[in-house]
């Protein structure tokens, strides 16, 4: 597996850092992080994932090692920063996997780009970001002035998991999302709680799956039940023991879902058809 970090420049003029692996014809599967996190969020989960995929997670916007803009920070920016990335990366269609907002913005794109998406994985998808645990994590962020406080950072991250990882990669973590400047931890907030991914999931032709933790302190089964509703159809997996980041906790559970699921897309005619060609 890869480690570096790669960059490329979109025609919307921003740099995105990025990973990629696996076989450069196969089948392309891209992860889409969550809220103030970056490509290594994936660095579990992508260990996982089989060679003969051509498998990139990507670092959004406000995000890592990317670029910070001063604005740009709704669901539909996040998407056209997606489709602008697979432009210039030479990638027609592909499967989008994402955590927490990166889930939002998966079916943000679903909705904006039809024809781009053949079909999305969702882990601890939101179907609205209109809940009091949100709304508390926004009056603390607005509080932040020009600076992130490490130890705010760390108590977010923690929430954002209900059993033991590697201290190591909680560390690394912490350590990306303090690459996200205060500015962009508002914006994007503020870009996420005007967002309606199951009202925009209406919008989807391509088919979901979700998973969820158990013990996800974030995203109750509620949502999960409202963003299948919105899809017309998905399969739910609830994952015993974990949290809201469960592709920390339970990498190995959440890639066999991910296999399972990407190998029932192969059988399909869009796939069969050459579109990865």
């Amino acid at each position: 597996m890869r480690a570096d970090c790669s960059f490329v420049r979109a025609a919307n003029g921003l740099r995105f850092a990025y990973v990629e692996q696996g076989d450069r014809d196969g089948t392309p599967v891209l992860l889409l992080h969550g809220y103030t996190d970056s490509h290594r969020s994936f660095d579990f989960m992508r260990a996982q994932l089989p060679e003969a995929w051509r498998v990139i997670a990507m670092t959004q916007r406000g995000h890592g090692r990317s670029d910070k803009p001063a604005t740009g920070y709704a669901m539909s920016d996040l998407a056209a920063d997606v489709a602008a990335f697979l432009d210039t990366l030479g990638i027609e269609r592909t499967i989008l996997v994402g955590h927490s907002m990166g889930a939002s913005v998966a079916v943000e794109t679903a909705a904006r780009f039809p024809d781009r998406v053949v079909g999305l994985a969702l882990i601890g998808g939101f179907a609205s970001f209109d809940k009091p645990e949100i709304a508390e994590l926004a009056a603390q962020v607005a509080t932040f002035g020009d600076t992130v406080d490490p130890e705010f950072v760390l108590a977010f991250q923690e929430s954002t998991i209900a059993d033991l990882i590697p201290q190591s990669f909680l560390d690394l973590v912490v350590a990306e999302s303090l690459r996200c400047p205060a500015h962009a931890w508002c914006a994007l907030l503020d870009g996420q709680r005007a967002s309606e991914s199951a009202a925009r999931a209406e919008q989807c032709i391509a088919p979901a799956m979700l998973i969820r933790g158990e013990h996800d302190a974030f995203v109750p089964h509620a949502d999960q039940m409202a963003l299948r509703d919105g899809f017309g159809s998905a399969r739910l997996y609830t994952i015993p023991g974990a949290g809201h980041a469960t592709h920390w906790e339970r990498p190995e559970q959440v890639s066999s879902l991910v296999r399972a699921f990407v190998a029932e897309l192969g059988d399909a005619d869009i796939l069969r058809h050459g579109v990865f060609g």
